[in-house]
């Protein structure tokens, strides 16, 4: 059974603790291969036994336990050196460790996934399979890729860590910088996959990742608290994970953010990503790429109602990311800012452009179909409905447009 069918058949309250068993079993061994067939090995036996079993008290040391005697094994069988064989032996009856410290080692983790030796792709790529514990298809999907082309991705990433002795240890201060941005964007990629879940079966919404990915974020901004990317990263997920409450209706569809209920926002968490905003404001330093979704994040936050929206300031704020990522995404959110401002007949022209780096993007199909049925052009609009459905992996959201589809005439 393949790392991602046990996970898939895991309770969705237990699958936070794939990266804890991952880590602390990449510390104790060495070597990302081990730890995560180990892993998969623990978990499939949890699927055995713990239906008859019950739940232990401790999941995570529980796992990291049975981890640990799999990886062992795989040693024993593989013939590996002496000296690991019996470093394995005297790991084998050690006292699960304590939860602060398999934490720790889930930093270690994210930093040895995110080595400047491996190309910026590869090293995200790697991090969200080892410590997000997303599925391959989950990070196809974050990419934009073929499955297949995905896995190999990761597979060249490991053999390239176990070639190029990569060390398994939060590199040093001076070290940061380099494996900044592809830690940020791990972490990014990790809170949008809670955000908006794409895998078959999972929650539209995962807290656990969303909390996860905040957390971590939250470290690494006490390793780096002058950083500015950092600050923003965090205020960006504080005030989107603000409106989680508010994202899903009780019949399971997605809610719109013009359609939520913001008494239903978290004024803690918008609070703390204001200041946040705020702060890097006061900084005078150019922003960069997550400071940017975070001041627009800001602006949608500070408005009492969708009629309040700062819409002009929105899209100047969006000017300013697409001259730092041109990526097409972001001219496709631009687009729907500009939509509120100059009408849906000018946004569709510039959507329309994006259409052959966007074909394969659910979310370019629900932009087109929203605006040609603002313009009345229902025929074309059920169309491009029906695309954004067939591609859409979010459940809820799924649900939404199909009532949006049904309801044109």
């Amino acid at each position: 059974m393949s790392g991602a069918d046990v996970r898939a058949a895991i309770t969705q309250a237990h699958r936070q603790e794939w990266a804890r068993v991952v880590a602390a079993l990449t510390r104790r061994f060495g070597d990302l291969d081990i730890a995560e067939e180990a892993a998969a090995e623990a978990f499939a036996v949890a699927v055995e036994r713990w239906p008859a079993d019950g739940v232990p008290p401790n999941p995570g040391a529980w796992l990291t336990t049975t981890g640990n005697r799999k990886a062992i094994d795989r040693i024993r069988r593989e013939s590996k050196r002496d000296d690991k064989h019996r470093e394995a032996r005297m790991m084998y009856d050690e006292p699960p460790e304590p939860l602060g410290a398999i934490d720790d080692d889930r930093l270690r983790l994210i930093f040895t996934c995110c080595h400047p030796a491996l190309a910026t792709e590869t090293r995200v790529a790697l991090t969200l399979r080892m410590v997000g514990g997303l599925t391959v298809p989950e990070i196809a999907s974050a990419f934009l890729v073929q499955e297949a082309a995905m896995g190999q991705r990761i597979t060249r990433a490991k053999a390239k860590i176990k070639s190029a002795r990569i060390p398994y240890r939060v590199p040093s201060a001076e070290d940061l910088p380099a494996r900044m941005s592809g830690v940020l964007a791990v972490l990014f990629l990790v809170f949008n996959e809670g955000y908006l879940a794409t895998g078959p079966g999972t929650d539209p919404v995962r807290h656990d990742l969303t909390a996860e990915a905040i957390r971590l974020t939250r470290l690494i901004r006490a390793l780096v608290p002058d950083d500015g990317e950092v600050a923003g990263l965090l205020a960006l997920m504080l005030l989107t994970e603000a409106r989680r409450t508010a994202r899903v209706s009780m019949s399971g569809e997605l809610v719109p953010l013009g359609d939520q209920d913001r008494g239903a926002w978290d004024a803690a968490l918008i609070a703390e990503g204001h200041g946040l905003v705020r702060e890097r404001l006061a900084a005078g330093v150019a922003p960069g790429r997550y400071q940017i979704l975070a001041a627009i994040n800001a602006v949608h936050t500070s408005a009492r109602n969708v009629r309040d929206t700062d819409w002009s300031q929105i899209v100047a704020l969006y000017d300013q990311l697409i001259r730092l990522d041109p990526s097409p995404v972001v001219a496709l959110n631009r687009a729907i800012a500009v939509a509120e401002l100059d009408g849906p007949d000018v946004a569709l022209a510039i959507v329309d452009r994006l259409g052959d780096r966007l074909a394969a993007y659910h979310a370019y199909h629900a932009t087109r179909a929203d605006l040609l049925r603002r313009l009345g052009r229902s025929e074309q609009s059920r169309a491009a409905y029906g695309k954004a459905i067939e591609l859409a992996g979010n459940t809820a959201e799924a649900a939404y447009l199909t009532r949006r589809r049904d309801q044109l005439r």
